[in-house]
């Protein structure tokens, strides 16, 4: 790195990280969670607002390799959170409700989404076209997990029912989607190097069989020092780099390594983690992520036949995710009112969407004028959430069980306590 690039990577970080820190101010402001205004705050300083010659100004190419490095750190550890905040304790008080919602709002939007593959692709000559449609099955039926925790905890519904029932089945669903994302990304990225795949197998024995055992001697009853985080981080990038080599990405690793950290006795020190390691990466690398993203997207390149598309996919997108969580949530016995609030719920996309459409791009699945339909389709569906939960009443505590409930357990305060910051 020469002088002008260390002098462009600081000036970058600075603008970034304020730029980020007042969109998400704003868009709070008014009723947003602040990662649409972090997207919306990436999109304009690329070429789609600021212009490409203006964009290349204040990033310059030779610096952006430095800023995609810190973004793919900010992934890497936002995954290995996303993976701690998963509580399986939460999953089986819910289990039977959970496993219906998040059925319904995972398989109808993946089927929505692999049939308007085939209309995308028309147009869009691929050389994987399985691999696409299984994509786009996955990207539009994926929920944001950190983002719905947010909503949840802003809209007063964190100790309810059907807050607790979305956390769970988002966790779910999106446990689903990261499996058939790996495979999409076998597939498609490995080419001559498939056989490492094969290795899959044995590092899944070895993080089971011998690294969740010496992570539960580390991190129960204990207290998160300085040197349990140091131990943690550098195991979430090695347990990524294992995957990166795969050819899995190396997102799932670092996914693995945060599902498999106990949360200890008292639960407290899952809590400690997230709050020490996942304040800095909202503060600095997660917003370079989304200016690096943001960099991507030229909405210039829509024109009118992209608007269709665009129309399309936000709507297969909405009644997807909404009808099949609405349809899973009454199958088993929720009320139409409370379907509706999962439904508006579940259609919360944000930042995990744009991963995966950054791995989309990645694999030369999307273009940029695709890519750039699918980010604008991620911040109006994340958008929505907050106006369509005002328009059914759900910002008031909702403590009412399912309409028919079959199982004692489903009644008792317990099942519907659940961790607001989750």
């Amino acid at each position: 790195m020469d002088s002008h690039q260390a002098t462009f990577l600081l000036l970058d970080l600075a603008v970034i990280i304020v730029l980020a820190r007042l969109f998400g101010l704003l868009a709070r402001r008014v009723g947003q969670p602040p990662v649409v205004g972090e997207i919306v705050a990436g999109v304009l300083l690329g070429p789609s607002v600021l212009g490409a010659t203006l964009s290349e100004w204040l990033f310059p190419l030779d610096s952006r390799p430095f800023l995609a490095a810190l973004a793919n750190v900010g992934v890497a550890t936002f995954m290995f959170l996303v993976g701690l905040e998963l509580d399986a304790g939460a999953l089986r008080r819910r289990g039977r409700v959970a496993a219906g919602v998040a059925g319904g709002a995972f398989l109808v939007p993946f089927a929505l989404g692999s049939g308007v593959a085939f209309v995308l692709a028309a147009g869009r000559p691929t050389a994987h076209l399985g691999g696409f449609v299984l994509f786009m099955g996955v990207a539009m039926a994926v929920t944001a997990l950190p983002v719905l925790a947010r909503i949840v905890e802003d809209r007063n519904l964190g100790r309810t029912f059907l807050g607790g029932v979305a956390l769970s089945s988002a966790a779910v669903g999106d446990v689903l989607a990261w499996s058939l994302l790996a495979g999409v990304v076998a597939v498609v990225g490995l080419g001559e190097d498939q056989w490492l795949l094969l290795l899959a197998v044995p590092y899944l024995v070895v993080m089971l069989g011998v690294v969740r055992p010496l992570l539960r001697r580390l991190v129960s009853g204990r207290e998160v020092t300085l040197g349990l985080l140091v131990t943690l981080m550098a195991g979430q990038l090695l347990s990524g780099a294992a995957t990166e080599w795969l050819g899995l990405h190396f997102i799932f690793g670092s996914f693995l390594l945060g599902v498999l950290v106990p949360r200890g006795s008292d639960g407290k020190a899952g809590e400690a983690v997230l709050a020490r390691v996942g304040e800095l990466n909202t503060i600095l690398l997660l917003p370079v992520f989304f200016v690096v993203a943001g960099l991507e997207v030229d909405l210039s390149l829509i024109g009118v036949p992209g608007l269709g598309e665009l129309a399309l996919i936000v709507v297969v997108a909405v009644v997807g995710k909404g009808l099949g969580a609405f349809l899973g949530a009454r199958c088993t016995g929720v009320d139409p009112h409370g379907s509706a609030v999962l439904a508006a719920l579940m259609n919360t996309r944000g930042l995990t969407e744009l991963i995966i459409l950054t791995i989309g791009l990645q694999l030369g699945l999307l273009d940029a004028e695709l890519y750039s339909m699918m980010v604008v389709m991620a911040v109006l569906t994340t958008a929505m959430t907050g106006p369509l939960l005002h328009l059914l009443g759900a910002g008031r505590p909702r403590r009412s069980p399912p309409a028919r409930p079959r199982r004692r357990s489903e009644l008792s305060p317990a099942a519907d306590r659940v961790d607001p910051s989750r």
